[in-house]
């Protein structure tokens, strides 16, 4: 098992910039689209939030996973891996991966399968073994709850301990209450509406 994230040295890196506030900027400046859109739920809103424009974006991700590491510390949650439901939690776990390690903290990261591969080694998570760990759930933002709740079906599945569920952006669409109804565990979230100015 690996050390994982060791919250007494979380924000040793991060004394002198403002990532949380760098990285807000490039949510609203790269990520924000106004205008009419379907969401997956069904519902219609007039704005889209399109986080993968900032999750794959080589100079935004790296604050992603600082934010979210010290989103987690400041909760007081201890885990030794990251990842959810493929494909929106992928960047999110891996920039997370990337973060911890430039702190000098070993954090794996994890995949789950939407549904199990038909062939090969059969997994529904993909990564080094979760089975006994530790592991935090992220996804980039959710509507309903159902991918983060989905990913924490799975890797209790797997045998892993979840021990929250956290995402960049929280919608206020209920989601938040869900999962932690369903999932009888924290759920954390970066950044509000309010937050991006979208209420």
């Amino acid at each position: 098992m690996s050390a994982g994230i060791d919250n007494d040295n979380v924000n040793d890196n991060n004394d002198d910039v403002d990532v949380r506030g760098a990285l807000l900027r490039q949510i609203k400046d790269k990520a924000v689209v106004h205008g009419k859109v379907t969401l997956s739920s069904g519902l219609e809103a007039d704005y889209y939030i399109d986080l993968r424009l900032v999750t794959l974006d080589g100079q935004a991700a790296p604050l992603v996973g600082q934010v979210l590491l010290d989103l987690a510390a400041e909760a007081g949650l201890e885990f030794d891996s990251v990842g959810g439901l493929t494909m929106g939690a992928d960047p999110v776990g891996t920039a997370m991966m990337h973060a911890a390690a430039a702190r000098g903290q070993r954090l794996d990261a994890f995949v789950v399968r939407k549904a199990a591969k038909a062939h090969g080694m059969q997994k529904r998570v993909e990564g080094p073994g979760i089975e006994g760990r530790r592991v935090l759930v992220v996804e980039d933002t959710s509507t309903t709850g159902d991918s983060p709740l989905t990913a924490v079906a799975a890797v209790r599945e797997a045998g892993a301990e979840v021990v929250g569920v956290a995402t960049i952006v929280d919608r206020a669409t209920g989601a938040a209450e869900k999962i932690e109804q369903g999932a009888g565990v924290p759920y954390l979230f970066a950044y509000s509406k309010s937050d991006l100015g979208l209420d």
